[in-house]
């Protein structure tokens, strides 16, 4: 690109000047001539007056020294006397003495002006001033090496200023390609500093929030695998508590290593999408490029991410009666608890509960919540479901008797949960917070762990805003 810039350059300062050059060396060498030529007539018609006044040879010599150039200076008298050198051709002296016409003519040694004058009785001197090549082009070949010398250091001061320009392009140009580059191999940490001219710094800050958004995508991608994964985790521990009452028969025992063979694949490919991705040169994936979130450490569920990639919720968004979606999910756990001699206690609020998340999503986190309890405490344990509808909000209260939380801070950090894969609150948060709610945990009047999750009330949707609009309109009617 800096040898295709400076081309150009070239190209077009060098039309440029010669455009400009080549008139102007003509100019040049014709204001040299016609100086030339305006000098030797002006002598010629200064020495006119005295060659009226008297024709002696000596006084006209006198007045001839008096003149510039006054070797070039020839003086024809009538009686065929030449004082001087002549170079007049004869024709040409003839027509100027006969015809007594003044004539100024270019010769092939230089310029000859003739300048006739009548003396008195009718005679004719003809005065002759010979101008020589050299006289009418000095100063011509300076005057044309400045100018070339003005017009190479023109034309090399715009290659020099392109090349330069080209180099700051070229330079931005290739660090892009050397970031897109890194980036197509899997450095997904590639950045570039955005330089060069407007629209190239523009194209580096569009790479740089591009390559920012990847980032996020994938890491939002591998979580969202997970948690899809971890919902597998429901139907598994069924399967398991299956296993568990066909205990001494002989399918119990390929049963249950059926089961643990697939709950240890489940918790692989977990750890697997947990693991931060990079991506190959050829779209493989090279799983373990990054070290992982450390132990402890929380991580902020980023705005407007959805358990299960909804979108936020709104007006006509996803929206669900979360107290139905927590009976039905209840419902299939009690005979889960009932096999496990569990006492499992259900209470919900007879309010609307609606919240602006589907049902799977709200599902999602009853299983979650509910399959902790069968999976961290033993048989026996009693565990309470409870729906409440505040002025702004709606709670799930989910109890055990159980050990408890003894570190509720770190079990609310994505991935650090000890014995597990630590998902199963992590969606609950993040669902809350997709609503603009929160969780809690705490200790329960049972004994155990107490998690309280709270969502925000959906807004009204349009449909019932537009029925309410309608019945209050009819009771004014009837009232009337």
């Amino acid at each position: 690109m800096r040898r295709s810039l400076a081309g150009v350059a070239l190209a077009v300062t060098s039309m440029v000047a010669l455009s400009f050059l080549i008139p102007l060396a003509a100019l040049v060498m014709s204001l040299v001539k016609e100086q030339s030529v305006t000098a030797a007539e002006q002598r010629a018609a200064a020495l006119a007056p005295v060659l009226t006044l008297t024709t002696d040879p000596a006084a006209l010599r006198e007045s001839v020294a008096g003149l510039d150039a006054a070797e070039r200076l020839v003086v024809h008298l009538p009686d065929a006397r030449v004082l001087g050198t002549s170079h007049a051709p004869a024709e040409l002296l003839e027509r100027a003495q006969n015809g007594r016409e003044s004539i100024s003519r270019e010769i092939p040694a230089g310029w000859i002006c003739l300048q006739p004058v009548v003396l008195p009785g009718d005679r004719v001197a003809v005065i002759e001033n010979f101008v020589p090549e050299e006289e009418l082009t000095r100063g011509v070949k300076e005057s044309w090496a400045v100018m070339l010398f003005l017009a190479v250091g023109l034309i090399g001061g715009s290659v020099l200023v392109a090349d330069r320009l080209g180099a700051k392009v070229v330079r931005s140009s290739k660090k892009l390609a050397q970031a897109s580059r890194a980036l197509g191999e899997g450095d997904l940490d590639t950045r570039v500093d955005p330089m060069g001219p407007r629209e190239l710094r523009d194209a580096g800050v569009a790479f740089n929030a591009m390559a920012h958004r990847m980032t996020e995508l994938l890491a939002v991608e591998r979580e969202l695998v997970a948690d899809l994964s971890h919902r597998l985790r429901t139907p598994l521990t069924a399967l398991h508590l299956a296993s568990e009452r066909m205990a001494g028969t002989p399918e119990s025992a390929r049963l249950e290593a059926a089961v643990g063979a697939l709950e240890t694949e489940l918790h692989a490919i977990i750890t697997a999408a947990r693991t931060p991705l990079a991506v190959g040169p050829m779209g493989q994936g090279m799983l373990g490029t990054e070290p992982g979130p450390e132990p402890g450490t929380k991580q902020r569920p980023e705005p407007g991410y959805r358990p299960a990639g909804r979108p936020a919720a709104s007006a006509s968004g996803p929206r669900c009666e979360a107290a139905e979606v927590v009976r039905r999910r209840t419902a299939f756990w009690a005979v889960l608890a009932e096999q496990q001699n569990r006492a499992c206690s259900l209470a919900l609020t007879q309010e609307p509960t609606a919240v602006g998340l589907s049902e799977d999503d709200i599902a999602a986190v009853v299983d979650a919540l509910i399959g902790n309890v069968f999976r961290h405490t033993p048989s026996g344990t009693p565990l309470g479901v409870h729906v409440v509808r505040t002025a702004q909000a709606v709670e799930l209260v989910v109890e055990d008797g159980g050990p408890g939380i003894p570190d509720p801070d770190r079990a609310l950090s994505r991935g650090s949960s000890t014995g597990s894969t630590g998902l199963g609150l992590d969606i609950a948060q993040r669902a809350a917070a997709a609503t603009g709610g929160s969780m809690h945990i705490t200790r329960s009047r049972l004994g155990g762990a107490q998690i309280t999750v709270t969502f925000a009330l959906a807004p009204a949707s349009r449909a019932g805003r537009r029925l309410r609009t309608s019945r209050r309109r009819t009771g004014r009617l009837r009232r009337r």
